[in-house]
């Protein structure tokens, strides 16, 4: 983790393989973190009923998920792609966000504030701006 921090070297390379734009499998999201329907839908905005992931998807909820694959990825890539240990990271409990989970940040719609956490984490980590081009 080092570098210049960019306007352009924001989004972290796909470590997780979760693609992009048209490549991308939104349904590979709530299996790496556990959540469920009824979860996606709070999180999206959307009903319930339009949780779907095939091309009928609401574009808020496809536009939500992968802006979380892409703090997912920048988690994996501090964990060497490992989906494992990524995984676990976001299922584990953090002082840090008082007591709760980064899963559980996402689920509570705390999204945003999880985001700026993990980023000011990783600059303070590595006492650079982040830059996942300097990580790969």
């Amino acid at each position: 983790m080092n570098a210049n921090f960019g306007l352009f070297n924001t989004v972290p390379d796909d470590v997780l393989h979760f693609g992009r734009g048209q490549e991308f499998i939104p349904k590979r999201v709530p299996e790496l973190l556990g959540l469920k329907k009824e979860d996606v839908s709070r999180l999206s905005s959307v009903s319930v009923k339009s949780v779907r992931y095939d091309e009928n998807m609401p574009e808020q909820m496809r536009d939500r998920l992968e802006e979380i694959a892409n703090i997912i990825n920048m988690v994996a890539t501090e964990f060497d792609g490992d989906a494992e240990k990524t995984a676990s990271w976001f299922k584990a409990r953090n002082p840090l966000l008082g007591d709760v989970s980064p899963r559980d940040m996402i689920r509570l719609g705390r999204y945003e504030r999880l985001r700026k956490f993990i980023i000011n984490a990783l600059i303070e980590r590595s006492g650079k701006p982040y830059s996942h081009a300097a990580a790969a």
